[in-house]
């Protein structure tokens, strides 16, 4: 009798204990440190002031694997994870990191996504698409905010930030990191030296299943984003709830060109509003229009005539009246000779879409293509040799190029997706271009696109960039002066 009174004592007071070490981690259910690490993290939560105080060791978060100290709760279906972040104490590593996370597992190399606040300031949304991959970013233009945001909704993954403290907003970076069945999600810390411990505090944490009504339209929002060729690590530039579509890069590195709503607005590359262009009576802009060779001309593509079909006008790069160059229509323009007396551009004559060329005098238009079936996007290499071009000549559309002539025209790529708008860097070593699934007609909005990159050294193929885009992404050349970065338009669905 005694002995099963101690028995039923015993048990009592472990159920108790894990009773009171459940308490201990508020709203989660497990902590445990990820990976590798010598020091061993820890956590301290304050019932009364409802903070957690999160002490995490750990080498990095970042390529295929991870390190750092997680508190945790198992969960499926949509949520938001919202908190206010602060670290404890100044002088570590800049790049320490204090995080709202989800992961597929407690692997160091797990699938994963968080919202990642640095100790330098530095906010970005962090992903690893797959378990083993390596881990890609999309950096806030907002640094150091109080309150970070970290939402899923379906595959798709956001970022919002409160700056100041002010409202939580979208910060740009919407991605797809499809996560099976149940995951972790929580909050995390990561030193960024193994040998030591860091911390941080999250306060006022929600945790907040979320549904999304079949009879909500989202609004959609849009991010001026520039990717890194050598990391392919985002930036996000300009995040507006406005829709705005393909940017230009200013010869001198200084500021975008972007259409919206048929303007056309200038946003400097750092630190700025966008400040409307005066395009004179050019006021239906869609998004073909880019920079003259030397900086000093713009065109655009504008349907403001009594037929509202498309013609290309050019006008002085800082506005002033448009003067037009193509009579017939539509014509959409695209490409500009190095030399600066050739605009290229699609246009559609008796029913059949090719690529033309006409003096930027104007007068006589020149047919390239004849092939059955459409030709668009054309775009000159830098040393004027070729223009590069997108046909579904041979059945999905592919990137071909050809002689300022039209001769020689040669398919470049083949293979089982949709590519379009093959822009060449300005050292003339890549072409970007935009890919769309087989199955996508055209090249619609609101699709699941990838930018792709090839060497044409060797013509090897990479992803660049994954996103929520298609029309309006990458339309128009987007090169930086230094061919090192690219810049593009992804979207957002947000809801209420």
């Amino acid at each position: 009798m005694k002995k099963t009174v101690w028995l039923a004592f015993v048990i009592l007071s472990m159920n108790a204990s894990l009773v009171f070490g459940a308490s201990e981690l508020g709203i989660f259910s497990g902590q445990t440190d990820i990976g590798s690490v010598l020091k061993p993290g820890s956590v301290n939560f304050d019932p009364a002031k409802g903070e957690y105080l999160i002490a995490g060791g750990g080498e990095n978060m970042w390529f295929t694997n991870d390190a750092f100290h997680f508190i945790w709760k198992k969960m499926s279906g949509d949520f938001t994870l919202t908190a206010n972040v602060s670290f404890i104490g100044t002088g570590g590593n800049p790049h320490r990191k204090a995080c709202l996370l989800v992961r597929q597992s407690l692997d160091a190399n797990s699938a994963y996504a968080d919202v990642a606040v640095h100790g330098s300031g530095l906010t970005a949304l962090q992903y690893r698409e797959m378990s083993g991959e390596t881990t890609h970013e999309t950096q806030s233009s907002v640094s150091a905010p109080v309150r970070v945001r970290l939402e899923k909704r379906g595959d798709y993954i956001s970022m919002w930030v409160a700056p100041g403290g002010g409202e939580l907003k979208t910060a740009g970076g919407y991605l797809s990191v499809p996560l099976k069945g149940d995951f972790y999600v929580g909050l995390g810390v990561c030193a960024h030296d193994n040998t030591t411990i860091e911390k941080a505090v999250f306060s006022n944490v929600e945790l907040t299943p979320v549904s999304t009504p079949a009879n909500v339209t989202p609004a959609l929002e849009s991010t001026l984003e520039t990717v890194a060729i050598a990391s392919s690590d985002r930036s996000v530039v300009y995040h507006t709830r406005d829709h705005i579509e393909a940017p230009n890069w200013s010869r001198d590195g200084k500021y975008f060109l972007f259409n919206s709503q048929g303007r056309i607005y200038k946003l400097p590359v750092t630190n700025g509003s966008p400040q409307l262009l005066d395009t004179g009576a050019a006021i239906k802009c869609n998004n073909d229009h880019g920079i003259s060779p030397d900086g000093t001309q713009f065109a655009v593509s504008d349907q403001t005539g009594t037929d509202n079909k498309s013609r290309i006008y050019l006008l002085p790069i800082n506005g002033g009246p448009a003067r037009q160059i193509t009579p017939l229509a539509p014509s959409y323009w695209h490409g500009w000779s190095p030399d600066g007396k050739t605009l290229a551009y699609c246009a559609e004559r008796n029913g059949e879409f090719d690529i033309y060329t006409i003096p930027v005098e104007g007068g006589q238009e020149t047919r390239l293509t004849t092939a059955t079936g459409l030709d668009d996007g054309p775009d000159y290499s830098p040393d004027g040799k070729f223009i590069y071009f997108n046909s579904e000549r041979t059945g999905l559309m592919q990137i071909w190029r050809m002689k300022p002539d039209g001769s020689e025209q040669t398919q470049i790529t083949s293979d089982d997706y949709n590519n379009w708008f093959a822009h060449p860097s300005p050292d003339g070593k890549w072409i970007v271009y935009i890919t769309f699934a087989k199955d996508v007609k055209g090249h619609p909005a609101n699709q699941d696109v990838r930018l792709r990159l090839m060497s044409l050294a060797d013509g090897k193929v990479s992803v660049l960039a994954k996103l929520f885009g298609g029309q309006g992404t990458i339309n128009v050349p987007s090169w930086s002066p230094d061919s090192k970065n690219v810049a593009f338009v992804s979207y957002q669905l947000v809801y209420p």
